[in-house]
């Protein structure tokens, strides 16, 4: 009989691989604890599992203020019954906002058919450098279907738009609020990340992107200063935007406009290789009472052991 992993907690995968540097060590304990107690209530109220939560916001970017909220958002996994129910339940599940916690999530079946059209939301949760509890395997295993289906395109569009819209937005004044700067400069690493390397899944931390897309050094530099900047400080001000980086911005932008595609229809392929997933995800990852006994068999599994 397979024994249930133990609940996760941030910095637990680690020594999974998964890049933690400058996130954990900057959560306060006591919120997270209010995190946990908002996620064993999903659990107990909506009768799901919650095999995936993560920080999602400025601290999983890289560049949190002293006075930055905390972001979790999560995947959750029904009963298989639900699934064959002629009226379903809503795909999100919301917990009540307050001026500290940020704290939602999707069903799989949501997660699943967004992953197939390319949405960057669910890629950045999956490459989440702060975990607060999960099975590392669903993780992975979600993380290599998004390998397959995802279109790169799609995420290059996504993040362009983002890029050109903030850049419209506040990079237009002669004095930008300097925290508004990482808008415009995450999105436009991303697009470089996505130039450079043939990965499908970019990294969700700013600093990462820029040493994985081998960005010139000046641009590294100066992020770095201006994270550091924030990291320390409530009110950044406004001030010019650096010229070194306008300039990485701009071309960054230029490439990505050239390269751009037109959307298309989502691949027959990608929507029968990603049902397969989800059916066999549910069986494996849904409650436990709930389980199917073809488990063994889904995604991931391993010898019939918890990986």
């Amino acid at each position: 009989r397979r024994r249930a992993p133990p609940r996760e907690r941030p910095g637990a995968w680690a020594r999974r691989g998964v890049d933690e540097t400058a996130g954990p060590a900057s959560l306060d304990p006591a919120v997270v604890r209010r995190v946990d107690a908002r996620l064993d209530a999903v659990v107990r109220d909506e009768g799901v599992a919650v095999p995936l939560a993560v920080e999602s916001g400025s601290r999983a970017w890289g560049f949190p203020s002293p006075d930055s909220d905390y972001d979790c958002r999560f995947v959750y996994v029904r009963p298989e019954a639900d699934y064959l129910d002629p009226w379903p339940r809503r795909d999100v599940v919301e917990t009540p906002l307050d001026a500290v916690l940020d704290v939602n999530g999707w069903d799989l079946v949501k997660a699943v058919r967004l992953l197939v059209r390319g949405n960057a939301t669910l890629l950045e949760w999956l490459r989440s450098p702060i975990v607060y509890r999960g099975d590392p395997a669903f993780r992975a295993d979600l993380l290599a279907l998004a390998e397959r289906v995802v279109d790169r395109d799609a995420v290059r569009r996504h993040y362009l738009h983002v890029a050109l819209g903030q850049r419209e937005r506040w990079w237009t004044a002669d004095d930008v609020p300097l925290k508004k700067l990482f808008y415009v400069l995450r999105p436009a690493a991303t697009l470089r990340w996505l130039r450079v390397r043939p990965d499908a899944v970019p990294p969700m931390r700013l600093a990462t992107l820029l040493d994985e897309g081998e960005a010139p050094s000046a641009v590294v530099r100066e992020a770095s200063g201006l994270v550091a900047l924030k990291a320390v400080s409530r009110e950044m001000g406004a001030g010019p935007v650096p010229a070194v980086l306008r300039r990485f911005v701009d071309d960054e932008l230029t490439a990505a406009t050239a390269a751009a595609t037109v959307a298309g229809a989502e691949g027959l392929t990608a929507r029968s290789v990603a049902g397969e997933f989800f059916r066999a995800a549910v069986a494996r990852y849904g409650p436990a009472g709930s389980r199917s006994t073809t488990a063994a068999g889904a995604p991931g599994a391993a010898s019939g052991e918890w990986r």
